[in-house]
This record gives structure tokens, C-alpha cells and sequence, in this order.
């Protein structure tokens, strides 16, 4: 067993996004490429030596060959040890868990989460800090600095571990501690829902489908909807992790989720639906004949905390990005509790958590959290769900009736426009930066603009500030329009159009939200010219 130093050179293009680094799989597999990110992971971090880490992945193509490349080069960096999910798996939240149970000195996740996974397709891996989030922007611009600057890297020349079997092992003077996965979570959740109200639900003939998109969150909810909460074998369909996802696109929404949709929709479709991501991370949550968006979903969740046993004492705050909708604001306001609005990245959220100032966060990606781990939390969501539909008792269609009823609605829209020129989708947003001095006042279609900014954040823990994070449009009838470049891509740019418009008309509640927002749409085409600058007639993707 040697421990070889590598001479490597800088590799370009190594830069974290808002959830880490994510390219294609096969530029991971390239010479150095891991190994260099790696390497600056542990440079830009003050080094390894002596340290424990959490390490797992989604179990997408490459994740278990990267574990092995991970453990090698811990090992060759004096790492005391590091605690792996069986077989290298780990959704995202529990390894946040983990890392935050554990009290280790943080964790890689090897995920491009949502993304599609194979050997053409998406491989990712981030570092999460000992809080158990996504590393803060201090932190990635250190690794991404090393990654500019490297010269070489550090690895074990060692046969693989063998990750299949819980226990304790030895690499060189490394101790490497193999969990089950999933048994640290179910702790978690059984801690914070109230399971007896829940297997009641069962009991009574409530029916439910959570579909696991063959990704990671399978294993997890077989075990907790299926034999901790008694649900009826079969609940939980593609709920074998595959290394491409068996081919679909693990992203919990009506698009890729669409056989669950359909059924969903469907005339004897069960009483609730769901769906979680690649790495576990996301949720989407429907109910018979009745889309939830993950706006709405997180402002149904706050207005009913009470309800769920770890937040019966009620919440100190509530925060979202700032191209969610603003329907979780006024059920802020409603309960007297702070709101904040932060940048698209679940990092953002870790300050606000970490100090007390917020309990339940979310994104309009479909990600939802709180302040039990440092991620967002696909299952803890649909569990949260369950919670509160075993304690009120009635359909999904009137919860959100009710919502809709005493705070209005929010109709909100994403509109994807996928793998798109990077030259013209920077053109079009610096086009649109150059005008916004000048817009207030403008007419576009039929609304007239009444704000338009670029949005900055002022952390109100650390006062840092993180600027040009999407430009905003503020109508004259109350709609708003948010353009921004997604992160989250691994090819071409991906423009992502966000469109809302508060309604609080009780006979205006229940239409199309395509159609309640043709005016905004409209505006935004007037604004932007998506098609002429994109080629597009349509997006890719609407959510």
C-alpha cells in the first residue's frame, strides 16, 4: 500500500455552481479530473489530516468507482476517518444528517441531483460544510482557487474497499465506517412526525403512490411509508436506485414524473401522490386531480406547522428564494413571523437556520426543508404532508381550496428554456440589465412595468452580499416576472422564466394557471424577446 503523489496541472472550467461541481460523466472520468477537485477540496479547506467525513452519493453511473477515489485520497491525506452509506449511497438529506449527527468536519456528496445520470449524461460532487449544508461562498471560491493552482494530488494505490457490508475498516491509518443508509433518517423523521397519526391514516383505507423516479429516495421510503407506517405494499413504485435512473430524468415534477401525474389525474387515483429526485432532496406532492406547486406546498406546510409535532410550538420564520412565489409571505404576516427572501441555493438558508431566524425554508424547484438538517428534504416533506392530512382528515383538493381561500392564490409558473446558446442567453439577460433605469413606466403587451432591478442579497447574519442574482419585473396589476441563468446545468445555458400573480377573487380561484398568466407571459415575451434571441417558439420545460 503506497501513497503516491500525482503530478496534475490545473484543469479549467472546475468552478462549484449553487450545488457544487456538475458536468457531464464523462469529463469526470477524464484523467485528474475527480482527483484534482477532490485534492482542492482538501486544500481549500485547511486539509484533511485528522479530520471525519461523511461520503455517499445518489448512486447514479461512476458513483461507486468516485467513493473509491474519494476513500483513497482521504486516506493519503491523513484523514482519521470517514463514514460511507452501504454500497456508497446516501440521499442528500441524510448525509446532512450524518455530518451534523456525527458532528464531523463536513462531507462530499457525489450527486448532480436532479439531473440525469449514465454514461452520457450528469455525474456531480459537492462538499458540504460541518453544519451539514452546501459549502458557503467563502468556502467554494477557496476550492475553486486551488482548483486553478494545483500541481498535484495525494492517492492510495489500494485495492477497492469493500462498501456492500456495515462495519469498520481499515485504510492505511484511515478508519472507514460503513452505515446502513437509511436507519439514521428514520430515526430523524420518527423524531419529528407523528407516526402513530400517520399509520392511523393508513389504517383507515387511505391510499397513496410515491414514486422514487429509480433513484436513491427509493430504499427510504420503502422502509418508512411501507413498514414503519404500515402502507400497502406497492405504495412506493421505482424504488431500486439505477445508475441511469432507468433511463428517465429524475426530477420530481408534472413533466418527468408524468406517469405518476397521470394516474394522479385519473378517476380512481389514490388519495395522495409524490415523488422525490435523484439524490432525495426534492419533493413533489399532488393529490387526486389536484397539482400542489412546490410554492404553494411550502406555504400550505407553514400555515399548518402546528399540527406536526416538532413544530408545535410554532415557527420563528420562514424564508424562500427570491423567484418563488411570495404565497409563504403572507402566511408570514398572518402568523406575525419574519420572512426572508434569499438567492436561488440552498446555502443561502444555512445562516438563517444556523441562527435561529428561520424553521421552514423553500425553493419553487420543488425543494423544501427546515431547520432539522442543512439540506432541502424530499421525504421529510411528503411526511410533513401525511402529518397534517392524517390530522385534518380531508382530500388534497380542500386543503388547498382552504389555502386559497383565506390568503388567495398565488398562480406561478416556470417556464425552461433548456441547453440554450450561451452567448445569446448572456446577450438577452445583459440586454435586459442595460435597460432596467429606464423601464418603470413602459408598457409591454397589456401590463405596464412599475419596477425592474437586479436582485442583490445582504446576509442579515454575516452582512455579506451577494449580488446578480436575477433581474425582476414588478407590473402595474401586481404580477411579477424574474428572469435568471439556472446553475444547475451541465450543457449550454438554461433560462428559466418565473411568472406569479396573486388572485384573492374567491370565483377566480381555480383556473389554469397558464391561463390566469397569459398576461404575464405575454409581457415577458414583449420584454425579453425569448424567441427572437433564443430560437425558441417554447420552452423546453413548464412547471
Amino acid at each position: 500500500m503506497m501513497n503516491h503523489k500525482v503530478d496534475t496541472s490545473p484543469i479549467t472550467g472546475q468552478k462549484p455552481g449553487t450545488s457544487g461541481l456538475r458536468k457531464k460523466t464523462s469529463v469526470f472520468m477524464q484523467e485528474h479530473y475527480l482527483e484534482n477537485f477532490v485534492q482542492a477540496i482538501w486544500n481549500g479547506t485547511g486539509g484533511a489530516a485528522g479530520k471525519t467525513y461523511v461520503l455517499g452519493g445518489d448512486g447514479r453511473f461512476f458513483n461507486d468507482k468516485a467513493a473509491q477515489v474519494v476513500l483513497r485520497m482521504a486516506a493519503a491525506s491523513r484523514a482519521q476517518r470517514v463514514i460511507v452509506g452501504q454500497n456508497a449511497l446516501l440521499s442528500t438529506p441524510a448525509a446532512s444528517n450524518l455530518i451534523r449527527k456525527r458532528g464531523t468536519d463536513g462531507g462530499i456528496i457525489l450527486s448532480a441531483s436532479h439531473n440525469p445520470g449514465g454514461p452520457d449524461e450528469d455525474f456531480g460532487i459537492k462538499f458540504n460544510a460541518a453544519n451539514g449544508g452546501p459549502a458557503p461562498e467563502d468556502i467554494t471560491t477557496r476550492i475553486y482557487s486551488e482548483t486553478q493552482t494545483i500541481s498535484g494530488y495525494h492517492i492510495l494505490n489500494t485495492p477497492d474497499v469493500d462498501l456492500t457490508t456495515p462495519g469498520i475498516f481499515q485504510l492505511g491509518d484511515m478508519t472507514i465506517e460503513v452505515v446502513d443508509p437509511v436507519s439514521a433518517y428514520g430515526e430523524m423523521m420518527e423524531g419529528l412526525f407523528d407516526f402513530d397519526a400517520i399509520r392511523a391514516l393508513f389504517a383507515s383505507g387511505f391510499t397513496m403512490r410515491f414514486d422514487a423516479m429509480h433513484a436513491v429516495t427509493g430504499p427510504y421510503a420503502k422502509a418508512i411509508l411501507e413498514k414503519q407506517l404500515g402502507a400497502p405494499a406497492g405504495t412506493v413504485i421505482n424504488a431500486t436506485p439505477s445508475p441511469d435512473f432507468a433511463g428517465g430524468h429524475p426530477d420530481p415534477n408534472p413533466i418527468w414524473a408524468k406517469t405518476l401525474m397521470d394516474e394522479m389525474m385519473g378517476l380512481d387515483a389514490p388519495d395522495f401522490g409524490a415523488a422525490s429526485d435523484g439524490d432525495g432532496d426534492r419533493n413533489m406532492i399532488v393529490g387526486r386531480q389536484c397539482y400542489v406547486t412546490p410554492s404553494d406546498s411550502l406555504a400550505v406546510l407553514a400555515a399548518n406547522a402546528r399540527l406536526v409535532p416538532a413544530y408545535a410550538d410554532g415557527l420563528r420564520g420562514v424564508a424562500r428564494s427570491m423567484p418563488t412565489s411570495a404565497a409563504v409571505d403572507r402566511v408570514a404576516q398572518h402568523l406575525n413571523i419574519n420572512s426572508f427572501e434569499t438567492p436561488t441555493g440552498w446555502k443561502y438558508f444555512g445562516n438563517l437556520l444556523d441562527d435561529g431566524r428561520a424553521t421552514l425554508c423553500g425553493e419553487e424547484s420543488a425543494g423544501t426543508g427546515s431547520d432539522h438538517v442543512r439540506e432541502k428534504d424530499g421525504l421529510w416533506a411528503v411526511l410533513f404532508w401525511l402529518n397534517i392530512l392524517a390530522k385534518i382528515r380531508k382530500p388534497v383538493a380542500d386543503v388547498m381550496s382552504g389555502h386559497w381561500t383565506q390568503f388567495g392564490r398565488n398562480y406561478y409558473s416556470r417556464h425552461d428554456y433548456e441547453a440554450v446558446d450561451t452567448v445569446a442567453a448572456e446577450a438577452l439577460m445583459s440586454g435586459l440589465r442595460i435597460q432596467l433605469p429606464d423601464l418603470a413606466g413602459k408598457k409591454m403587451a397589456e401590463l405596464t412595468i412599475t419596477t425592474a432591478d437586479e436582485f442583490a442579497y445582504n446576509d442579515p447574519v454575516d452582512g455579506t452580499r451577494t449580488e446578480g442574482q436575477g433581474l425582476r419585473f414588478g407590473f402595474d396589476n401586481g404580477a411579477r416576472l424574474v428572469l435568471r441563468l439556472s446553475g444547475t446545468g451541465t450543457e449550454g445555458a438554461t433560462l428559466r422564466v418565473y411568472l406569479e400573480q396573486l388572485e384573492t377573487a374567491s370565483n377566480r380561484l381555480h383556473h389554469d394557471p397558464q391561463i390566469a398568466l397569459a398576461a404575464v407571459i405575454a409581457a415577458a415575451e414583449a420584454l425579453a424577446g425569448i424567441r427572437h434571441r433564443t430560437g425558441r417558439d417554447r420552452p423546453d420545460v413548464i412547471t
